[in-house]
């Protein structure tokens, strides 16, 4: 991971496995940035055969650009972790935080270039993950073009079987 490469499957697969063997995953679960691959996807497959469960896949689906927008407006603060999503003209008085006062600081990860770029590899890796799950009737797509609450209650509604 320091050096930047992802955790080999095997690895996050047993993590995933050990996880979801706990009492508070019993009644259901919510795994985010799991599977990345195939193959994790198809040891999820192996596992829902073994305990029963039946996984669903939930794209939140928003337009590049508007991700580029939306991620180059993010600024943090280095001190209490708050997050500002309004640059920092509009987060803190002249790019201070308002809780703490701390200087409001952006991740490199979070500049227009590099989003695009962290675009196309999701892109990349994502889409046949989205064409595994789609194959067994197991991918639902959200628009996420709108605000948080609209977003939150269409996956609540997926999740809780209303959609």
């Amino acid at each position: 991971m320091e050096a930047g490469e992802l955790v080999p499957d095997c690895l996050v697969n047993e993590i995933v496995k050990s996880r979801l063997a706990d009492q508070d995953s019993q009644r259901g679960f919510i795994l985010d940035g799991y599977p990345r691959t195939i193959g994790q996807a198809e040891f999820l497959d192996r596992l829902a055969v073994e305990t029963g469960m039946q996984p669903l896949a939930i794209g939140i689906m928003v337009d590049d650009e508007v991700l580029v927008e939306r991620l180059s407006k993010r600024w943090n603060c280095p001190q209490c972790r708050r997050i500002y999503n309004n640059g920092p003209g509009l987060a803190g008085k002249q790019g201070r935080c308002g809780e703490c006062g701390a200087v409001l600081t952006q991740r490199d990860d979070d500049r227009p270039e590099v989003v695009r770029e962290r675009l196309q590899v999701y892109h990349q890796t994502t889409q046949p993950l989205v064409d595994f799950y789609r194959r067994r009737g197991q991918f639902v797509e959200v628009d996420g073009a709108g605000d948080v609450d609209q977003v939150f209650k269409a996956v609540v509604g997926i999740v809780n079987g209303e959609e």
